[in-house]
Formats: structure tokens, C-alpha cells, sequence
């Protein structure tokens, strides 16, 4: 059995936390492990490093290594390398990737059709491992007869932010687990509808996780979504250079919701895809008040609510139900069962071309990261930080020049056809149309403060000539 894990989501619905730039499965929500960790992980349990692929994308591939390496059964065992990590050239939404997933299986990996495929998002909780591992392994059964397995999960409430299945003909693995057959599959209800799916009792929350032979997942994009198995049909090669002509469709509607070979496994198990603050504040832990407090947060008369400080202190009163996030940009206040609105929030701040949409002030770069500390007109102020053995790119910059000046471990600086090293306490100046090149040769984390100035500060203001990470200018 191969697992495919999806690591590619934007994760909007956890704005301010989660942005474009920073998404929501390499945060860590729920511990001291990102849920993208937390995933692999879980998957671990069930297939080895060499037979899980992970689809993400560009901008986040040297996030996704960070974190694999930072899982002890990798990173100490160095097998990072065993797990495959494709790229979607374009965000063509979960069928279009799933069919990347499927031909690289298939060409690359040399799966044939009766190969299994357990497919999974990379940013849910779910738990005890032990029991998922088990539910992982009965679906490999079912699909074998030649089914689409959904898990999906009994709800406790009615809610609205979640996808529904309706459960037809029930059947009986062989430890006599019952599985059924899938009737409908239903979008996001209303609630009204979602009481009465409730009430029914044969309905199901879509946990967006499928088992499936090779074999039976082309038969149905065949069926129903030709214009994908076109591309499957092409060499894995010549399906990346055209995967920009693919359709921005879901597996739901590609796929599922047509599909007369669906069934779904009960899953019971805690569940839970963080996909939204209400849906984060369930996972947690509370305190006699029922508040969720992370960060320096003192409250008065206040309870049921979830509080998440980054560097202010936070003090409230009298608050009830209300869900207070702060980042170093952004504060979002709300009440709790008004948060789906925070797409709202998001969509406006795009239309007003508002960095803070999809930028954090912290930047992750493959070499370690940035932060914007204080912009200006004229000048721009960054706190850097370069993990040991890592150097950015040589490079050059038309409009500005630059100041450095370490404040931890030491520095090896090209300027020019110049190397020099600079240590704690010592400065380098960088004039415009200068390359230049940040190395750090040390063993601990290099941190500097970077003062620029010019008459323009962007970030698009590089031009790279060498990149130890294959990044385009």
C-alpha cells in the first residue's frame, strides 16, 4: 500500500495564524509537532518512508523537509530522502493533484493496478494512532474488492462546516466491521439540514480521507472526469508541463458525489480537520472556566472562550463564548459559531491588496527565516536568522543597500570578489548593484539585524545568480 498526503492548502479558514505563506499544517496547534508532522507520523504507523508521497508545492517543499527531518523516526535514521515529495507546478484543487499522486504511483514507483492508496490531508487530528493505524489496514481490504473507501465520522452536533454522507447498504468486513454503501454525498448544510441529517442517523461527516485501488480510481476518472485521465494518460513529464490545463475541481465532485463504487467505514475515532477556530477550540485543553489560554492572558469574568497570545500581554472581561487571536500584525476578535466568516475577512483584505491576507511578518525561507521588524519610506528593518551550515543566495539588488550587523554566532560574508568573517558585535556594509552572499560555517544559529535603505524595498528587488536551493530569480 502506498499513502499519498496532501500538503498543499492555503488554510485560510485560520487567519491570522494561518496565511498563504505559512498555512495551517506546518503550524503547531495542538502540541509540540505541526499537524503535517502529526500526519506523516500516523501514516508511518502504517506503510514504511519509501512508500508515502507527499504533494505539495514550490513555495512550501523546503517547509515540508524542515519539518520531515524534525520527526525523530527520519530525521535520526537520516530516511528523509526515502519519502517522495512531488510538486503541483499550479494549485489545480484535490482531483488534479490526486491524479499526480496516482501517475507518479504508477510510473514512477511502478505500482500496478491492484496496488492500494490511502489518501489523506496533512492537516487533521486524529487520534489514538494505534486504532487508525487498524481502520487504515481494513480499508485496504475493502478497497481491494474493487471499492472507493471514505471514512467517515459519526457527528455529535449539527454543524454546518462540514461535508455530509448518506449511508446506504450495509456490508461486513471480515472482523465483522460494518461498512455501507454511500447514497449522497451532501456540501456544507445549512442548519436546519444538518439537525436533520443528525436526527436521521445515517448520515455521516466526510472526512475528505479515501482508500482506493490504482485500477478503480482511473476506471472512474475515465468514467467521469476524462479530461483528467487525459492527462494520466500522458507521460508523468509531460502531465507536469500541462498541469496548468487541468480543471480546479475537488474529488468530491470529480469523482465521488458520481461514483456508484463508494463506500463508507465508519470511523470511530476522534476526529477533528481544524477547519476553523470553533473546530481548534474543541481539541484543546480548558481550564475550570472552559477557556483556552496560550500566551501571557489573564481574564476576568471570562469563560468558554479561547485566547492565543503571541507577544502582547492579553487581559479580558467579561467575555463569553469569543475567540481572540493575536499575531504580530493582526488581532482577530469574534464570536464563537461567526468564525466561518473569517474567509470574509481574508477576500477583503486581497481586494485591498493588504499584505497581512497572506503574509506573516515572520518569513520561512529554506536557509531559516525573516522577520520584519520596522518599514518605512526609504528603509526597511529585518531580524535574520540562518540555521548552521545554511547560506543564502549570491545576489544583488538594484535599488537598495544594506547594513549587517551580527547579534549571535558568526558570519561569512562575500561582498564582491571579497570573503570576510564577521562575528557578534561587528558590522558589514553592502552597496547597491553589489553581489554579495550570508553564509553561516557555524554550529549554532546566525543572527543578524538588517538595516536596508533605498528608494525601493520590496522583496522582489533580488537577483540571484547562484542557490544552493535551486530557486529561480
Amino acid at each position: 500500500m502506498k499513502a499519498v498526503i496532501l500538503a498543499g492548502g492555503s488554510g485560510e479558514r485560520l487567519w491570522p495564524l494561518s496565511r498563504k505563506n505559512y498555512p495551517k499544517q506546518f503550524l503547531k496547534l495542538n502540541g509540540d509537532t505541526s499537524l503535517l508532522q502529526q500526519t506523516t507520523e500516523r501514516v508511518l504507523s502504517v506503510v514504511s518512508p519509501e512508500d508515502v508521497v507527499m504533494l505539495t508545492n514550490d513555495v512550501y517543499k523546503f517547509l515540508v523537509l524542515s519539518d520531515l527531518k524534525s520527526i525523530p523516526r527520519i530525521g535520526n535514521n537520516n530516511t528523509v530522502s526515502s519519502i517522495h515529495i512531488i510538486l503541483e507546478p499550479v494549485s489545480r484543487n484535490t482531483a488534479p493533484a490526486i491524479a499526480l499522486g496516482v501517475k507518479y504511483c504508477i510510473e514512477k514507483l511502478h505500482c500496478n493496478e491492484d496496488e492500494v492508496v490511502f489518501l489523506s490531508p496533512s492537516d487533521h487530528v486524529i487520534k489514538p494512532v494505534d486504532r487508525f493505524a487498524e481502520y487504515v489496514r481494513l480499508a485496504e481490504e475493502i478497497a481491494q474488492k474493487g471499492f472507493i473507501v471514505t471514512f467517515g465520522v459519526k457527528p455529535d452536533r449539527p454543524e454546518t462546516g462540514y461535508g455530509y454522507i448518506k449511508s446506504g447498504i450495509q456490508y461486513q468486513a471480515s472482523n465483522n466491521q460494518n461498512y455501507y454503501k454511500v447514497e449522497k454525498f451532501t456540501e456544507k448544510p445549512d442548519s436546519e439540514t444538518a439537525r436533520r441529517y443528525i436526527s436521521e442517523g445515517c448520515y455521516f461527516w466526510n472526512s475528505g480521507m479515501f482508500a482506493f485501488r490504482l485500477g478503480t480510481i482511473m476506471e472512474e476518472l475515465h468514467k467521469y472526469a476524462p479530461e483528467i485521465m487525459e492527462m494520466i494518460d500522458l507521460s508523468y513529464e509531460e502531465m507536469v508541463s500541462n498541469f496548468d490545463r487541468m480543471p480546479g475541481i475537488s474529488i468530491d465532485y470529480a469523482v465521488m458525489e458520481k461514483s456508484d463504487k463508494v463506500m463508507v467505514l465508519p470511523f470511530d475515532l476522534y476526529w477533528n480537520d481544524i477547519g476553523s477556530w470553533d473546530a481548534l477550540y474543541d481539541v484543546l485543553d480548558k481550564d475550570e472556566n472552559g477557556n483556552v489560554k496560550k500566551g501571557d492572558v489573564f481574564t476576568i469574568d471570562t469563560r468558554n472562550t479561547m485566547i492565543i497570545g503571541n507577544k502582547r500581554h492579553i487581559a479580558t472581561i467579561g467575555l463569553e463564548d469569543c475567540i481572540v487571536i493575536e499575531t504580530d500584525d493582526a488581532i482577530l476578535i469574534a464570536k464563537k459559531g461567526k468564525v466561518q466568516k473569517v474567509k470574509d475577512i481574508v477576500s477583503n483584505l486581497k481586494k485591498d491588496s493588504r499584505p497581512e491576507a497572506e503574509e506573516h511578518v515572520t518569513t520561512h525561507r529554506p536557509w531559516g527565516s525573516y522577520i520584519i521588524l520596522e518599514t518605512g519610506s526609504r528603509y526597511k528593518i529585518k531580524r535574520i536568522l540562518v540555521n548552521p551550515g545554511e547560506k543564502l543566495s549570491m545576489q544583488m539588488h538594484y535599488h537598495r543597500s544594506e547594513h549587517w550587523v551580527v547579534v549571535k554566532g558568526s558570519a561569512k560574508v562575500t561582498i564582491g570578489n571579497k570573503e570576510t568573517f564577521v562575528h557578534e558585535n561587528e558590522s558589514v556594509y553592502v552597496p547597491k548593484s553589489t553581489m554579495h552572499r550570508l553564509e553561516n560555517p557555524g554550529k549554532v544559529p546566525l543572527e543578524i539585524i538588517e538595516v536596508q535603505n533605498g528608494e525601493y524595498t520590496g522583496e522582489d528587488d533580488i537577483v540571484r545568480c547562484d542557490d544552493i536551493y535551486g530557486r529561480a530569480n
